[in-house]
C-alpha cells in the first residue's frame, strides 16, 4: 500500500515522503481502515513550524522521526477487524480517529471509531474528528455550556472555531464570533448571532461580558479575557499562539482562585466512541456541517500541508485517497 512518511526533519517538501510499505493487520481491538479521506490538522503540520529542537524532543527522536506516520482523522471502509472488536465489522463505513490516515490503510483503535452517517460524503466525515471533538469537549467539558448562556467563540472561522459556533448554538446558547473581515459572512452562515472583525474592534475593551469565551485563536491577556467574563464565566484556551498557551497554563489556576471566575487550558481533545458517535448523530441530522476549503489527492499531501501552513484556510482541507 502507499503511505505519506514523516522519514526527516526539515519543512514538508524534504520531510515528507509518498511511500510503499506493507498493509498492517489488526491486533487485539484494532480495526483496519480502508482510507476513503483524511484531514489535515494543526498537529500533521505543527511540527514542521516549531523549533527544530522543540520538535525533536517531542517526536521521540533526535537524528530522525521514532513515529513516521502522518495523519489521524479518517473516513472510510472496515477491511478486517481483530480480536474482540464487537462494534464493526468489515464492510461498515467508519469515521474516527486512526493512526497514519495519510495511506491506502490505516489501523484505528475500535473505541477511536463511530459509524459514518449514511447521507455524509466520506470527505464531510474526514472534517469531524479532531475539529469538532475538541470543540465540543471544550464547551462542553471545559466550559460547562448551557442553554441561554451567552458565549464568545475567538478564532470562530478556524477549523475548530467552525464547530464551535455550530455546537454552541446546537446547546442554546446566544454565539458572538470574532473572526476577520474575509470570514465575517462565513461566521454568519455557520449560525453565529454577532460577529465581531478583530481588525475593527477589541471585544474585551468593549465593556461586554460573557459566560463562556472560548479562544481557539486568540492574540489577548489572559487578564485581558478576565475582563470580559461575568463574574461566574469560564474561559477556556483550545489553541492559539505558545504565549498564550502557557498563560492558561502557568496563570489560569491562580486567577480563577478570587472573584469566581474560572480560566485554563483545555489541553489534547480525547478519542472516545460516545462523544464521536454523539458528533455523528449531529452531521446526520444536520446540526453541525463541514465548511471544506479544499481537496488533494493523496500524492499531494505535501501540497495539502503546505496550503495550510502559507495559508488561513477558510475550512478543512481534505486528502482524498478514493474518490468518491
Amino acid at each position: 500500500m502507499k503511505a505519506v512518511l514523516y522519514e526527516s526533519y526539515g519543512p514538508p517538501e524534504i520531510a515528507l515522503q509518498l511511500k510503499e510499505v506493507a498493509k498492517p493487520a489488526p491486533k487485539n481491538q484494532q480495526v483496519l481502515v480502508k482510507v476513503h479521506a483524511a484531514s489535515v490538522n494543526a498537529k500533521d503540520w505543527r511540527g514542521f513550524t516549531l523549533p527544530s529542537l522543540l520538535v525533536r524532543f517531542f517526536s521521540g527522536g533526535w537524528s530522525k522521526p521514532k513515529d513516521r506516520t502522518t495523519g489521524t482523522d479518517v473516513a472510510g471502509v472496515v477491511e478486517a477487524v481483530g480480536e474482540n472488536v464487537t462494534r464493526f465489522k468489515p464492510g461498515d463505513a467508519v469515521f474516527g480517529g486512526a493512526h497514519g490516515s495519510f495511506a491506502e490503510y490505516a489501523l484505528a483503535r475500535e473505541a477511536y471509531l463511530t459509524l459514518k452517517p449514511a447521507n455524509r460524503s466520506f470527505a464531510e466525515a474526514a472534517a469531524v474528528p479532531i475539529a469538532a471533538l475538541t470543540a465540543l469537549q471544550a464547551i462542553r467539558y471545559a466550559g460547562g455550556i448551557r442553554a441561554g448562556h451567552q458565549v464568545l467563540i475567538q478564532g470562530a472561522s478556524g477549523g475548530v472555531g467552525m464547530y464551535a459556533v455550530q455546537l454552541a448554538k446546537a446547546s442554546g446558547a446566544e454565539v458572538t464570533a470574532v473572526c476577520s473581515t474575509r470570514n465575517v459572512s462565513l461566521a454568519h452562515t455557520l449560525g453565529a448571532d454577532h460577529v465581531i472583525d478583530y481588525t475593527r474592534e477589541d471585544f474585551t475593551k468593549s465593556g461586554k461580558q460573557y459566560d463562556l469565551i472560548l479562544a481557539v485563536n486568540g492574540y489577548h491577556s489572559l487578564w485581558a479575557y478576565r475582563r470580559a467574563l461575568k463574574p461566574q464565566g469560564v474561559y477556556v484556551c483550545a489553541g492559539g499562539d505558545m504565549s498564550q498557551i502557557l498563560q492558561a497554563i502557568s496563570f489560569g489556576k491562580w486567577l480563577s482562585q478570587t472573584g469566581g471566575k474560572t480560566l485554563g487550558n483545555m489541553g489534547v481533545a480525547k478519542f472516545n466512541h460516545d462523544d464521536l458517535a454523539h458528533l455523528g448523530e449531529l452531521l446526520k441530522g444536520g446540526a453541525i456541517a463541514p465548511v471544506i476549503d479544499r481537496r488533494y489527492p493523496l500524492h499531494e499531501t505535501v501540497d495539502a500541508i503546505r496550503f495550510v501552513i502559507d495559508s488561513h484556510a477558510q475550512g478543512k482541507v481534505i486528502i482524498e485517497v478514493l474518490n468518491e
